[in-house]
């Protein structure tokens, strides 16, 4: 009789921890920058655990998306729930309108402090770093970001710029705030004779086939290259490195409460975080391995960054990078 009872409380306290996968269903419509590949791996994986979930998604770059989401707001018909786009300064921009739904019950117990948002609105996914890419038939092996003020790197440098890249102003405004010279570090890479101009893939491009022997790269893009026999080195420099987070956020308009916390809880989850790392990705879960190619995570020092700040400062930061390069 013992035994019966005790099985009926373990089976009633089953149920009662799972209500949450049980009342997630119905339809959600998620905005991403992702490539096509990795957002379908998303998904496939996502519904995999809530089979009873139907998933469809828009992908474009978080320019487009974005344009998309405003004509979308201005019409009063938002048709995303969830947004999982590149950068948290846009996230802030939404916050700030009004437009994100907060997740009180997100588990962030692992993660460090300082890579969600403090209010739950959006929460990081990934780590996309910002650093140094040689070609390796350069003298000089650049560790430090000043590096790239020396006269070995006069007329060999390039880099995307902030006029055009929401990473690439992310990369500005971190390092301005956190290099001891500021702005006088672009000054004195603009009289180094540092090209600002290009994507990060033509960046690549330029390194690699030695038109440039330096360039300012998101990490995994040389990584994966070097991987393929690419003459290139990726430096995680000694002061530290900026970071975009592709962070994930609810929409407050969505028709599907907790589906889109459901999507969230995946993403944050140990599970979604490997699933980034099987994508080629740093997972911003701290206990998720590095891919191949990437040093230890201690060895990765990331600078602090506040994405309220850098929103307010989004528009001077422009301004006094243009008239520093243009």
């Amino acid at each position: 009789m013992q035994r019966k009872a005790l099985s009926a409380f373990t089976l009633a306290a089953a149920l009662a921890a799972a209500p949450q996968v049980l009342a997630a269903e119905g339809k959600l419509v998620l905005y991403t920058s992702q490539p096509n590949t990795d957002a379908q791996q998303t998904i496939d994986a996502f519904k995999a655990k809530y089979p009873k979930i139907e998933v469809s998604f828009v992908r474009d770059g978080t320019p487009r998306v974005m344009a998309k989401l405003k004509a979308e707001f201005e019409a009063g018909a938002p048709q995303a729930d969830v947004l999982l786009i590149a950068d948290a300064v846009t996230m802030e921009g939404l916050k700030k309108d009004g437009r994100l739904l907060a997740h009180d019950k997100a588990d962030l117990v692992a993660y460090p402090a300082g890579i969600h948002d403090p209010q739950k609105m959006w929460f990081a996914t990934k780590l996309i770093t910002t650093g140094i890419v040689y070609n390796t038939k350069a003298a000089m092996k650049p560790a430090s970001w000043t590096d790239l003020i020396k006269p070995e790197a006069k007329n060999q440098l390039a880099m995307p710029s902030p006029l055009n890249s929401g990473a690439a102003l992310i990369h500005t405004i971190t390092l301005t705030s956190n290099l001891k010279e500021g702005w006088g570090f672009y000054e004195k890479l603009k009289e180094n004779g540092t090209l600002a101009a290009g994507a990060n893939g033509d960046i690549l491009r330029q390194v690699a086939t030695g038109e440039k022997l330096y360039g300012m790269i998101v990490d995994f893009m040389p990584i994966r290259e070097k991987a393929k026999g690419a003459p290139v080195e990726f430096v995680f420099p000694s002061e530290g490195v900026s970071a975009v987070s592709e962070p994930v956020a609810i929409l407050k308009s969505t028709r599907n409460p907790e589906a889109a916390k459901a999507f969230v809880d995946f993403l944050l989850s140990k599970e979604g975080q490997e699933l980034a790392l099987k994508q080629g990705y740093v997972a911003a879960h701290p206990d998720v391995a590095l891919p191949a190619g990437y040093p230890a995570r201690s060895a990765i020092k990331l600078m602090t960054f506040d994405a309220a700040k850098a929103l307010a400062d989004e528009t001077a930061a422009r301004k006094r990078f243009g008239s520093i390069f243009e």
